[in-house]
């Protein structure tokens, strides 16, 4: 599971990242123009708050489980999910908190 989770981070970065360089490269708007093609209409305007509150809720999360298991790696999923997206941030959070602790044999169990 791990090669997984970290292949879909890697998939999740590359892929959408394409997309938003070509957006940015064809319309020379840069960041503000694709910001703003969030908000052209009500289909993308739902689709960007539906993913901004995945990644709120991601964030939450991993918050809540870093402190708990004071595991402070997994901390980078929150700059990866706002910086890239949810398809990265959430994988690589998988991908690193599907790291044997120390001490531990095996890996943890990630579906309880």
């Amino acid at each position: 599971m791990r090669l997984l989770f970290l292949a879909l981070a890697i998939w999740g970065a590359v892929h959408p990242m394409y997309w938003f360089l070509r957006h940015m490269r064809e319309t020379g708007t840069g960041l503000g123009g694709l910001i703003d093609a969030w908000y052209v209409n009500a289909s993308t305007t739902g689709l960007t708050w539906d993913l901004t509150i995945a990644a709120v809720t991601l964030t939450v999360w991993v918050l809540g489980e870093t402190i708990y298991r004071k595991a402070w790696l997994n901390l980078l999923a929150i700059p990866a999910t706002f910086c890239i997206g949810v398809s990265c941030g959430l994988p690589l959070y998988l991908w690193l908190r599907s790291r044997p602790a120390p001490g531990q044999v095996g890996a943890p169990r990630l579906f309880c």
